[in-house]
């Protein structure tokens, strides 16, 4: 407890001896210090500081040198650096200032814990000065009479010090003040320089690690004097074209020093300086005539001066003035080309004659005019043609043939040398040979060999191609000696074509072409595929070329790259001229997708994507399932057409049957109010062959409730006996049964009769039957065959005149069937004609009416003789029974008058129920 509270109070005391003030108000007394104090070290040399304790701070802390560790900015110095000398002082000891720092600490550790600062130096390390180099002193002429010298030395390396440099002259007899240079430690200037006197000059530099003194320099400063330049130059024209004289002013008075001077000029636009020989101005001078100088140029002069024996400095370039020359005539004529049309006509040419500019020293002035000559040289009586032109082409419509073509550049002071073109019929000279490019930096080189003969000159044609527009050809004539050109101004990943002529004292050569890039790049889009035809196992693709401006270079190959949704990709190389290719092996019913990409030298670039279905079916697989089908609908189709022609009669029937005209129906006629009695003797006459041609009966009701007599039913017993006799008219009866349709007699009266008998023909029958033996009756019916229904006016009519008479009246009306079974048109109406009789009834009474119409139109009458209505019934019953036996009971006679005849010859009103003929 005692020891730590003792080591506390000794760290208070070491703080208040360190910084408290005494009584005179300075700092007390330290516990120590270092030696040396704040001292500059040479960079890399050894170094050693020294620690001293004070003895009262010994005293009272029990403080020792074994305690004091040091420090370099605030880093522990390791203790192998340290030594002890005594218990006061401890040193420190560094191989190499290189890595030494400030500051640099002397600092006390009391007992293990509490660490104080004794004491502290700055460190400074550096360089000693090197000696001064390159000692060169100049006189700048500020004015005409005024001077100052100017000395520039090279200060050595840099020393990490304040390092003081200073100029000091000094003549053999008199030392002048140093010259101390401001912000720099390489220059300084001195105001006043005396001539004709050698001056000593030299530099030092001094820092705190040394001294250095430059090598003396000894000079006359005349001899180190920079001019100003000529001042006032002027230029003037001479009488010739090709001399400009130039005038000047020195500011160096020849009593001071005599002077040279340097001439240089330039054309307007140059960068290239031309100078006149030095020996030309090497004397004295205010002026000088520059000659070989291009007529009507343009020139820019400059001057300087120096002293004349060489000694000292050139002055600054004078200011540039310019002088231009007189004109003189054009040097050379231009040079002249030709572009031959064909087009029109072979026999006929557009010829576009072009030709340069001269260059400004070749035409010497300006051009006025050219001055074009054409001679047809294949006729000789042909006059000479002469244009004076002021622009650079011409066309000439020219006949097929050789011609020679002159051309003359004049400017104000004359004519130039004629250029002469010789134009062919035919280029039939050899041509060059091996014709190549190769680009060389911004150039494009054509290079080729020359053809066996001599060839006076080449003509190189280029142009950049475009599928936009013309070619925009330029060109160039060169020597028959240059195998090779540079044509500048060639634009990178553009297309040119390049055609070189050879031309001959006699004639020319043809022309041999060569495409060529200065730069090639990959193509600026890919091709766009598309399919032209697709079938089951193949598809043929097709594509356009590039353009000429897309492409970037030359298209080497196409490559094709096509898959299926799920497949892996194939890949076909195209050669470049194809625009077509067909892909074979390929699935059908398949979605595929294909792309197509152009190479060139320098890369690659792909289309679009372009999707295609092979078809389910190859070719001619639907023609071999189509076809077939076709021709068997066709062969159907055409044996329906002949069963219909051979049918046609039948088919006629069933869908247009014949439709007798009214107005021409002989019923119109037959309305008499009485019927008309006829006197038959004999069976013969009352059915004459051939006369019946269909018998119809209808179901009718009468109002007669009378029993017929058994002389009344005698006519039925002669159906039996004429059964037989009928069979030979039952085609026209039996064809048509009691109640079937009218249309089936009619058409059955169609096959015996002509189609003018058959619409001519109306026929009607009606079988009235009365009550037996008082009875009502059950049934009646009636038949007819007529498809024209009368006028409703005409039966009426009829019926009126009946009802004059007092005859009783009976109510008639039409049936369809008189059985039960309406339903079935095919049960034979024998059937239900038994309804009313039957063969083991005794009884049958009936009265038979009959309508023959035959070949002759009138009517028959009601009121038949006995044997007659025997017959009709006969046949009735014969026809109508169809095997059956029907025996008629014997009636008593009784035979009705004209009036009490029932007049069943005209159609009955359709009653419900009913049955009306159509």
């Amino acid at each position: 407890m005692f020891s730590r509270w003792n080591w506390v109070a000794c760290g208070f005391y070491l703080v208040l001896s360190i910084c408290s003030p005494d009584a005179s108000g300075g700092l007390v007394q330290s516990c120590g210090h270092i030696i040396p104090e704040s001292p500059v070290l040479a960079l890399g040399s050894n170094f050693t500081a020294l620690c001293i304790l004070n003895e009262s701070c010994l005293d009272f802390g029990n403080i020792y040198a074994s305690q004091i560790i040091w420090k370099i900015k605030n880093r522990l110095v390791p203790k192998e650096q340290y030594r002890e000398i005594n218990r006061t002082v401890s040193s420190v000891t560094f191989n190499d200032t290189s890595s030494l720092a400030t500051p640099l600490t002397c600092n006390i550790l009391a007992d293990g814990q509490i660490e104080q600062n004794i004491y502290g130096i700055t460190v400074t390390v550096g360089l000693p000065p090197e000696k001064p180099k390159n000692l060169s002193c100049i006189v700048h002429q500020e004015s005409r009479f005024t001077y100052a010298m100017t000395c520039t030395w090279n200060p050595g390396r840099h020393t990490f010090l304040d390092t003081q440099f200073r100029l000091r002259y000094r003549w053999p007899e008199q030392i002048f003040p140093d010259c101390i240079p401001k912000d720099v430690n390489n220059s300084c200037t001195i105001d006043d320089t005396q001539f004709f006197v050698n001056t000593e000059i030299w530099v030092e530099a001094t820092n705190a690690l040394g001294k250095a003194e430059s090598d003396p320099l000894v000079v006359d400063p005349i001899d180190i004097v920079k001019p100003l330049p000529p001042q006032n130059v002027s230029i003037t024209s001479g009488l010739l074209p090709t001399v400009l004289q130039l005038c000047w002013e020195n500011w160096i008075s020849d009593a001071v020093m005599t002077l040279k001077f340097n001439i240089r000029y330039r054309i307007v636009g140059s960068t290239n300086w031309m100078e006149v020989p030095p020996e030309d101005t090497a004397s004295p001078r205010t002026s000088f005539s520059i000659q070989g100088l291009r007529p009507y140029t343009e020139y820019v002069f400059s001057i300087r001066c120096m002293k004349e024996d060489g000694a000292g400095y050139w002055s600054d370039w004078s200011e540039e003035k310019t002088g231009i020359t007189i004109e003189d005539q054009p040097s050379k004529g231009p040079p002249i080309w030709r572009i031959i049309d064909t087009s029109q006509s072979p026999a006929c040419w557009t010829v576009h004659l072009i030709w340069k500019a001269l260059k400004p020293h070749e035409a010497n002035g300006v051009i006025l005019q050219y001055e074009l000559t054409v001679r047809d040289k294949s006729s000789l009586s042909s006059p000479v043609k002469k244009y004076n032109v002021t622009s650079t082409n011409h066309t000439l419509q020219l006949r097929e043939g050789t011609y020679e073509v002159t051309l003359i550049a004049r400017n104000s002071v004359g004519p130039s040398p004629p250029s002469v073109l010789l134009i062919p019929a035919s280029n039939s000279k050899a041509p060059v040979k091996n014709l190549r490019t190769l680009p060389k930096h911004d150039k494009l080189w054509v290079g080729w060999t020359a053809p066996n003969n001599y060839v006076l000159k080449y003509v190189i044609e280029w142009c950049l191609m475009s599928s936009s527009s013309d070619c925009n050809i330029e060109w160039q004539i060169v020597l028959g000696d240059v195998q090779g050109i540079d044509l500048k101004g060639i634009k990178p990943f553009k297309c040119y074509l390049i055609t070189v002529y050879p031309l001959y004292a006699d004639g020319q050569g043809s022309g041999q072409s060569v495409k060529a890039y200065l730069k090639q790049d990959r193509p600026s889009k890919g091709p766009t595929v598309q399919t032209k035809k697709v079938g089951k196992a193949e598809a043929v693709l097709t594509w356009n070329h590039l353009t000429v401006e897309e492409q970037n270079g030359f298209i080497r190959n196409y490559t094709i790259l096509y898959k299926t949704i799920d497949g892996n990709e194939t890949v076909v190389t195209v050669d470049p001229s194809k625009t077509e290719y067909t892909l074979s092996s390929l699935t059908s019913d398949t979605l595929y997708t294909v792309r197509m990409m152009a190479s060139t030298d320098n890369g690659s670039r792909t289309g679009p994507d372009f999707t295609f279905t092979t078809q389910k079916f190859g070719k001619g697989e639907i023609e071999a399932i189509v076809v077939p089908v076709c021709l068997a609908f066709l062969l159907i189709v055409l044996l329906g057409v002949l069963f219909c022609f051979n049918k046609r009669d039948l088919i006629k029937k069933h869908i247009w049957p014949i439709v007798p005209d009214p107005s021409k129906s002989n019923i119109a006629q037959w309305s008499p109010q009485v019927p008309a009695k006829h006197n038959i003797s004999s069976k013969d006459q009352m059915y004459p062959e051939g006369s019946f041609t269909d018998v119809s009966v209808v179901e009718i009701e009468a109002d007669d409730k009378k029993s017929f007599s058994e002389q009344d039913l005698k006519p039925f017993d002669l159906l039996k006996k004429e059964k037989s006799t009928s069979e030979g008219h039952s085609s026209g009866i039996g064809g048509s049964s009691c109640m079937s349709s009218p249309r089936q007699s009619v058409s059955d009266s169609d096959e015996g009769e002509t189609t003018q008998n058959t619409s001519s023909t109306v026929q009607y029958s009606t079988v009235v039957l009365n009550g037996y033996r008082d009875q009502t009756p059950v049934q009646v019916f009636s038949r007819s065959e007529s498809t024209q229904p009368l006028l409703d006016s005409e039966e009426r009519s009829e019926d009126h005149a009946g009802g004059a008479d007092s005859t009783p009246q009976r109510q008639q009306y039409f049936r369809q069937n008189g059985g039960q079974d309406e339903t079935n048109t095919d049960r034979p109406c024998f059937d239900k004609t038994k309804q009313i009789t039957h063969a083991n009834e005794g009884d049958l009474v009936g009265f038979v009416q009959l309508q023959i119409s035959g070949q002759s139109s009138q009517p028959l009458g009601l009121g038949m003789e006995k044997n007659t209505q025997e017959a009709a019934v006969s046949n009735v019953l014969q026809t109508c029974t169809e095997g059956q036996t029907v025996r008629p009971e014997t009636v008593e006679e009784n035979p009705l008058s004209v009036d009490e005849m029932p007049k069943s010859y005209l159609p009955q009103t359709v009653r419900q129920g009913g049955y009306m003929p159509q």
